[in-house]
C-alpha cells in the first residue's frame, strides 16, 4: 500500500509515528469500515482500526484511489474502539 504523506491535514499525535500508522494498515486483523453517514459519502472516506507493531491501536480516517492512500486523521484507540477491535479479533480467532 502506497501512502501519500504530503500536506498532512491533521496534527500528528505525539504518541504516533507515520510508520506506526502504516503498520496499523498491515495488521491482519485490522477492521476497515465504510461509514454509512452522508457526511462521509461525498468523498468516500473509510475508517481503519488496526494495531501497529508496537502494540498501539490506531483509529484512522482515510481515502484511497486504489493506488494511493491518503490519511485524513489518525489517533490512538479510544476505550470503545479498543473493545470493538478486541471483540472482532476474538471472533476471527474463534473461527
Amino acid at each position: 500500500m502506497d501512502f501519500d504523506w504530503n500536506n498532512l491535514p491533521f496534527n500528528l499525535d505525539q504518541t504516533l509515528t507515520l510508520e506506526a500508522i502504516e503498520e496499523s494498515f498491515e495488521d491482519p486483523f485490522a477492521v476497515r469500515l465504510l461509514p454509512d453517514s452522508p457526511r462521509y459519502a461525498v468523498q468516500a472516506r473509510f475508517f481503519n482500526l488496526g494495531v501497529a507493531a508496537n502494540g498501539v491501536g490506531i483509529f484512522t480516517v482515510f481515502r484511497t484511489n486504489g493506488k494511493q492512500t491518503q490519511v485524513i486523521f489518525a489517533r490512538p484507540f479510544e476505550k470503545e474502539e479498543q473493545y470493538f477491535y478486541q471483540r472482532r479479533l476474538n471472533q476471527a480467532l474463534a473461527q
